[in-house]
C-alpha cells in the first residue's frame, strides 16, 4: 500500500493474507486527505480482500472517495463478495400477547403429540419385551430393579415412618379428646394404603430415579450415543427405556407395600406411646379397617405412577438441546413435571374412586 498525491494505490495480492497488514498500514494514513483509491496494480482479490475494500469504503464514507483504475476481474470480484448490496435484515417486531399465547399453545401441542408417540412406543416395546428380550442387554432389568427399588429402600423407609408418626401424633391429640383412640389405627392405615403411601413414594422415586432416566437419556443424547445406537440399528427405546420400564412396574409396588407397612409401625409407635393402646388391638383394628379393595387401588396407582415417571423422564431425556445446561434443564423439568403430574394423577383416582 502507497500513498501519495490525496491517492491510495494498492498492489500487488489483497486477499486474507495481506489484509491484516494493509489495515495496519491504512490506520497510519490521514483519511481525510484521500480522494482516490487506485486498485491497477491489483493483482488478486479473495472475499476477504472485497471485505478489506469495504471496510475502506465504510471508514471513508464521510469523504467519498473514488475508486480508479479498477480491472474488469477485480471489479467482478467486488460484486461478486461485497456485501454493500446485501439488504438489511428488518428488525423483529416485538409479539404481542396473542402472538405469544399462540406460539405457546402450539408449542404445547407439539409437546403433547410428541410425549403421546413416545408412550405408545414405549409401551408397544416393553409389551414385546416380556416375550423377546432382542435388543436388550443382559440382566439390564435385575441392575436397573437395584438402582430404582433396593438402593431407594433406605431413604423411602425412613421418610414413611417419619410420616406415619407424624399423622398419628396430628390425629391423635384429637381423638384422645373424644375417647376414640382405637380410630388411629383407622386412620393410618386407611391414608397410609390409599393415600400417602402410593403418593409419597412416587414422589421421592421421581426426585430420585426420575431425574436419573432423565439425566442419563439426555447425556447420551448429547453425547451422540442415541444416534450411534440408530446407527448400529438398535432401537434407543428398546435398549434405554424399556428395562427401566420393566424395572420400575415391579419395584414400585413392593416399594409402596414397604413405606405402607413402615407408616403403620409408625402409628402404631404413636399408639402405644402416646394413646396407651396395645399391638394386638392396633393391628387388630388395621385389619378389620381395611379391605381388598384398599390395597388393590393403593397397589394399581403404584404401577400408575411408575409409568408416568418413565415416560416423563424418557420425554424430556430424548428432547434435550444444547450442551451440560440443556442436561440439566432437562433433569429439573422432568423432575417438577413428574411430581406435579403424580400429584394430579393422584387427585383423578382419588375422584374416579370416590363415584
Amino acid at each position: 500500500m502507497e500513498y501519495k498525491n490525496k491517492t491510495l494505490f494498492l498492489e500487488g495480492d489483497v486477499t486474507k493474507f495481506t489484509t491484516t497488514d494493509l489495515l495496519s498500514e491504512f490506520s497510519r494514513i490521514k483519511i481525510s486527505e484521500i480522494e482516490f483509491i487506485d486498485l491497477q496494480n491489483v493483482k488478486s482479490i479473495d472475499s476477504a480482500g472485497v471485505a478489506f475494500i469495504d471496510e475502506l469504503k465504510f471508514k471513508l464514507k464521510d469523504f467519498s472517495p473514488q475508486f480508479i483504475n479498477v480491472s474488469e476481474d477485480i471489479n467482478a470480484s467486488i460484486e461478486t463478495f461485497s456485501a454493500e448490496k446485501m439488504p438489511e435484515p428488518e428488525p423483529a417486531g416485538k409479539a404481542n400477547i396473542f402472538v405469544m399465547l399462540g406460539a405457546s399453545l402450539y408449542n404445547w401441542l407439539d409437546n403433547f403429540r410428541d410425549a403421546m408417540y413416545l408412550s405408545v412406543d414405549i409401551a408397544y416395546w416393553s409389551f414385546i419385551g416380556i416375550f423377546d428380550r432382542k435388543g436388550q442387554r443382559k440382566g439390564s432389568v435385575i441392575q436397573q430393579s437395584i438402582l430404582i427399588g433396593v438402593d431407594a429402600l433406605g431413604i423411602i423407609g425412613l421418610l414413611s415412618l417419619v410420616l406415619g408418626l407424624i399423622l398419628a401424633l396430628q390425629s391423635a391429640a384429637q381423638l384422645r379428646q373424644f375417647g376414640a383412640n382405637i380410630f388411629v389405627a383407622d386412620l393410618i392405615a386407611i391414608s397410609m394404603v390409599r393415600e400417602m403411601g402410593p403418593m409419597m413414594t412416587a414422589i421421592i422415586v421421581a426426585g430420585r430415579s426420575g431425574s436419573a432416566i432423565a439425566s442419563e437419556i439426555a447425556t447420551m443424547k448429547v453425547t451422540e450415543e442415541i444416534d450411534a445406537l440408530k446407527m448400529m440399528a438398535i432401537n434407543p427405546i428398546r435398549y434405554v427405556v424399556v428395562p427401566k420400564f420393566h424395572a420400575i412396574t415391579i419395584c414400585m409396588p413392593l416399594l409402596v407395600t414397604m413405606a405402607t407397612i413402615i407408616g403403620i409401625v409408625g402409628g402404631l409407635i404413636v399408639g402405644i406411646t402416646y394413646l396407651d393402646l396395645s399391638v394386638v388391638s392396633f393391628y387388630t383394628q388395621v385389619i378389620n379397617v381395611l379391605t381388598l379393595k384398599d390395597v388393590l387401588i393403593g397397589l394399581s396407582k403404584s404401577v400408575f405412577f411408575a409409568w408416568v415417571i418413565v415416560i416423563i423422564g424418557s420425554f424430556y431425556g430424548f428432547k434435550v438441546t444444547g450442551g451440560a445446561e440443556g442436561v440439566g434443564k432437562a433433569t429439573t423439568l422432568s423432575v417438577v413435571a413428574s411430581i406435579f403430574a403424580v400429584i394430579i394423577l393422584d387427585a383423578l383416582f382419588s375422584l374416579v374412586f370416590l363415584i
